[in-house]
């Protein structure tokens, strides 16, 4: 057991994960869960996903050694505000918000003294949502990034890193504006690029409705899991790392003229050079375990 009393703040795919998991490698002796939600307080009850659903964030932390924030990175200042009088002395606040720069200084404040603040972001995650989302492997061999703030406690980053260890998890620490510029990259700009493709497909009146459903085997039907991810968290995240989203978007549309271009004066060569290097790109993800190239694009079906 690493923590005696772990309280997780919104009840949805993270979170109900990191309880599924916690409970496997029993790395806490209890777990409290609150949602903003009623209905996911019901649910999670009805499927027993923590060991005590409260009906307020502020008894849920109560006693807490371990809080983590898991609701959008747009209500984590409001939520720290308004649980930040209620942590116990000593315990520790984190996050897994994909945002870390705005959270820190929105959370931050709101801290008593006594309290450490280690933000962190687990890279795993589904296009599902809800507290019937979770499951105990989502954590397995994927990376969580751990960001602490200036004057961080040693021994409480430690314990945190601990804890996601325990949850199977892979774990490096990264300072707020790298790790920003790097999601950036690997999560938030592909995003919004897949709900920008998905946006064109439903314009283009050409290509009827019944065609995109019947013809999305190709990589279409990848941009259509990952547009149907959470709409609110993902317009938080967007409009909480402006500037490093916006700078990738800028050299991605640098990019997409080179490729504009070499269509148009039918350079093969610049073609085949570039999907080349893209396509080694991808066997590195393989090589370092983070996906699979198993049929139906390596997904398959999870158990609690």
């Amino acid at each position: 057991m690493i923590y005696g009393k772990v309280a997780l703040i919104g009840l949805g795919l993270i979170a109900s994960s990191m309880f599924w998991s916690t409970r496997r490698a029993g790395a806490a002796g209890t777990v409290a869960g609150y949602d903003l939600s009623s209905e996911a307080r019901d649910t999670a009850r009805r499927i027993g996903l923590c060991d005590n659903v409260c009906d307020s964030a502020v008894e849920a932390v109560k006693d807490a050694d371990l809080v983590v924030l898991c609701v959008p990175v747009g209500a984590m200042g409001a939520v720290a505000a308004e649980i930040g009088p209620h942590l116990k002395p000593g315990a520790t606040l984190s996050d897994v918000g994909s945002v870390k720069g705005r959270v820190i200084e929105e959370v931050g404040p709101h801290l008593p003294g006594g309290v450490h603040f280690v933000p962190g972001h687990p890279l795993a995650g589904t296009e599902h949502s809800g507290p019937e989302a979770g499951f105990s492997s989502l954590f397995d061999n994927r990376w969580c990034l751990l960001v602490p703030v200036e004057g961080t406690d040693p021994e409480a980053l430690a314990t945190l890193k601990s804890y996601w260890e325990a949850l199977r998890a892979n774990v490096e620490v990264m300072d707020a504006e790298h790790h920003d510029l790097v999601l950036a990259v690997t999560s938030h700009c592909p995003h919004l690029i897949a709900y920008t493709m998905v946006g064109v497909a439903d314009d283009l009146r050409r290509v009827t409705d019944s065609e995109v459903i019947k013809y999305s085997a190709a990589g279409f039907r990848d941009f259509t899991r990952i547009a149907a991810s959470d709409p609110t968290m993902w317009r938080d995240v967007f409009l909480s790392n402006k500037e490093a989203t916006l700078e990738i978007l800028g050299r991605f549309t640098e990019e997409l003229f080179a490729l504009q271009r070499a269509i148009r004066t039918g350079d093969g060569e610049h073609l085949h050079a570039y999907f080349t290097r893209t396509r080694a790109i991808r066997r590195g993800i393989l090589e370092a375990g983070q996906d699979t190239d198993a049929p139906d694009f390596g997904r398959v079906k999870v158990e609690r």
